[in-house]
């Protein structure tokens, strides 16, 4: 019987360890013979440090698995089972300036979020749906599983403006919540239920279950007693005043604080800009000391250095995904999907973050029904912007683009809107080629 097929792009990425470690805890159950790694010229050093130690992993873990390194997408693409994606068009760099320029205007820069995730919806969608065209016509029968932010945006944009059918976007911010629940609540992770709703980064644990009794108000209770905010590695933690988030009644991702605690986040922002720098140069040196580490010839596992990344979880989201769409295992996973329903307040063919039953026909999203009153404005009015920034992206109208970053809830000013546009646009012309006849 033959093995799979299995290709990464973005192969030269510092969470591929992650990703080559999960496949080798999973060999019984996933059957792999090649795993091809992708990259572009900019990013070969990289790429080849990352195979050489994938190769050092794999054969210490004494399975049968062949890596391949390759600057040419389709030789990799061709027959392959799995396509997963988790590339930066622009590297750090271009993250930097998403941080960097919004701050100028007294606006909260960050990768996903307001005009810093607009701009990397701009810069992405475009090469996924690039991407999309090659699977189509090198491995149509493939799932692509991307991990690539902004996740929903992309998954959107793949359900809106390409083929392919079997996509399935991922993040590692449910399993994150998940074990924060569980160490608040000492117990294992195997014995909760988390009823999750949202969108990609806007995502909220509406109900949770311990033993299969209703244990949210504990929950709240908890992380107000112990100011414990279950966050996320990335994301500055400011407590959360106990009134509002008692009556909120969800334990809600980290991301929500640029929304809800927004003045306070800015000046974090602020304060570690001057200190330390963007949160990218902060990565930076990050990834620098990680491919230090990489370069060692005698490392041949995933140095535990690499959690500080902001990607911990990965292997267990992605490989854990791709097991049970190959196995037919019908288990429950956090993932984003078309809606078909699942939450009465959004389009049915939009994306959304949602617990599904994974099967090998692909996700079947778990009803949740609608949003709680206190949340719906906001999702939708994500959902809006995700929307008018993809179309910004796929026709490179301007207009659309000033549009998307208007509405966006982090952006204070129509005026100031259309300042940081002009500052991005030209700060990111050269990974912007549909905007070049239209500025």
């Amino acid at each position: 019987m033959k093995g799979l097929k299995i290709v990464t792009i973005g192969g030269g990425s510092s969470y591929t360890p992650e990703l080559i470690e999960g496949f080798i805890n999973r060999y019984d159950e996933l059957p792999i013979d090649e795993i091809w790694l992708v990259d572009i010229e900019e990013g070969r050093g990289k790429l080849e440090i990352i195979g050489e130690l994938s190769k050092r992993m794999i054969e210490k873990a004494n399975v049968p698995i062949k890596v391949y390194l390759t600057l040419d997408r389709e030789e990799a693409l061709k027959d392959a089972d799995f396509v997963t994606t988790q590339f930066r068009v622009g590297q750090l760099e271009a993250r930097a300036k998403d941080e960097k320029i919004p701050l100028k205007y007294n606006t909260i820069g960050q990768e996903t979020n307001g005009p810093g995730g607009l701009f990397k919806g701009l810069r992405t969608v475009p090469v996924i749906l690039e991407i999309c065209s090659d699977i189509e016509r090198l491995c149509p029968n493939a799932w692509l599983i991307n991990f690539t932010n902004p996740a929903g945006m992309i998954t959107e944009a793949v359900l809106r403006y390409s083929n392919i059918k079997k996509v399935v976007g991922l993040c590692n911010g449910p399993i994150g919540i998940e074990k924060g629940i569980a160490e608040l609540l000492n117990v294992s992770r195997r014995n909760i239920y988390v009823e999750f709703t949202g969108l990609n980064h806007m995502l909220f644990a509406k109900n949770i279950y311990l033993n299969g009794q209703n244990v949210t108000k504990e929950v709240m209770e908890k992380m107000i007693d112990q100011e414990d905010s279950i966050g996320l590695k990335n994301i500055e933690e400011i407590g959360w005043e106990p009134s509002f988030i008692k009556r909120l009644g969800m334990v809600p991702i980290g991301y929500l604080r640029y929304y809800y605690q927004t003045s306070r986040m800015l000046e974090e922002q602020k304060k570690s800009f001057e200190n330390e720098g963007t949160r990218a140069e902060v990565v930076k040196k990050v990834e620098k000391e990680l491919f230090e580490l990489y370069k060692n010839p005698n490392l041949t596992n995933k140095p535990k250095e690499l959690e500080q990344r902001g990607g911990a979880y990965y292997s267990e989201a992605a490989c854990n995904l791709i097991n049970s769409i190959y196995n037919d295992k019908r288990d429950i996973q956090t993932v984003n999907t078309r809606n078909n329903g699942a939450i009465l307040d959004v389009d049915p063919d939009s994306a959304v973050e949602v617990n599904c039953v994974i099967t090998n026909h692909g996700p079947i999203p778990l009803t949740t029904g609608e949003l709680p009153i206190a949340i719906k404005g906001l999702v939708q009015q994500i959902k809006s912007f995700e929307r008018t920034a993809i179309e910004a992206s796929v026709t490179g109208n301007y207009d659309t683009a000033l549009l998307a970053m208007t509405i966006n809830p982090l952006v204070s000013s129509d005026r100031d809107a259309k300042k940081m546009l002009d500052d991005l646009l030209e700060a990111h012309k050269e990974f912007l080629p549909q905007f070049k006849l239209k500025q």
